[in-house]
């Protein structure tokens, strides 16, 4: 699976930005998928999961209520909306599939395929 992230971008504090992740090769449709961040110097964190269908999510308590993270099956997209956006969001942010089907899982290394990353700088 070959996953491209785009829809970084800068954003004022308490704006928005939407990410999207797509699998330009391969599909993601029997993937729980996750969206991480990282900050150089700092280990890449986990954001969001979703499971296959999209019914189940799991969120990291620093975006819990601000962000959430969708999937549509049929355009083999991801997404992630993001509100309320403060400075410390600022990160690149990366799309992955999940090595086991399991959307709970936070580990990047429970993680395989990996997007390129796009990069969200939230700044006045």
């Amino acid at each position: 699976v070959q996953l491209q992230a785009c829809g970084g971008g800068l954003a004022q504090p308490g704006g928005s930005l939407r990410l999207s992740c797509v699998a330009s090769e391969g599909t993601i449709r029997n993937s729980a998928m996750g969206w991480f961040r990282h900050v150089a110097g700092k280990e890449r964190e986990f954001v969001a999961s979703i499971n296959l269908s999209g019914v189940r999510k799991n969120y990291a308590d620093s975006v819990k209520g601000r962000f959430t993270i969708a999937r549509d099956n049929a355009k083999n997209t991801l997404y992630l909306q993001m509100s309320s956006l403060k400075p410390e969001d600022t990160a690149v942010y990366y799309c992955a599939t999940n090595r086991r089907g399991n959307f709970y899982e936070t580990s990047r290394y429970d993680y395989n395929f990996w997007g390129q990353g796009t990069v969200v700088t939230v700044s006045s």
